[in-house]
């Protein structure tokens, strides 16, 4: 599992910097037509909200790939391994479970008639195209969970 993590985390770290020059591309063109050329770029702020979702998503998992959440440990600084090992398993195992229903409602979404027959107002593409990088992201960062998850329980059996 961790060898499937590791490659997808590189596949988001590449998409996540075509993605980031993507946006900041069409805003710097998005200010140069609307300040130098006076001629706005009416699709410029979907995209860049669209590529906004998709870097939040890609990012947020690979956040939980490298465990790079804001958190608070004084609690787990202080108790012992063995009992801190046990709530970290039960903390990821919570995670998937709210992960696991969140994805099934984000797929279930994305496929939804509405959202299939859904268009964007500037760029008329399907709106399951924007939408999907909430399910996309979420299996992304249950592939990273599962993996940090089986690490912590394979450091308690060399224990």
């Amino acid at each position: 599992m961790n060898a499937v993590s590791n490659g997808l985390s590189i596949l988001e770290k590449y998409l996540a910097i075509v993605l980031m020059f993507s946006m900041t591309v069409v805003m710097a063109l998005a200010v140069l037509f609307r300040y130098f050329l006076n001629s706005p770029l009416s699709w410029a702020g979907e995209v860049a909200v669209f590529l906004l979702t998709w870097i939040s998503f890609i990012g947020g998992s690979l956040g939980l790939k490298y465990k790079a959440q804001a958190s608070v440990t004084f609690f787990l600084d202080v108790i012992p391994v063995k009992l801190r090992k046990a709530l970290l398993i039960i903390g990821y195992v919570l995670m998937l479970l709210f992960m696991a229903i969140v994805l099934y409602y984000s797929y279930s979404w994305v496929f939804s008639s509405s959202v299939l027959l859904q268009k964007s107002n500037n760029l008329q593409i399907p709106m399951w195209i924007p939408y999907s990088a909430v399910p996309f992201g979420l299996s992304f960062a249950t592939v990273h969970l599962l993996a940090n998850l089986l690490g912590i329980m394979r450091e308690e059996e060399g224990e």
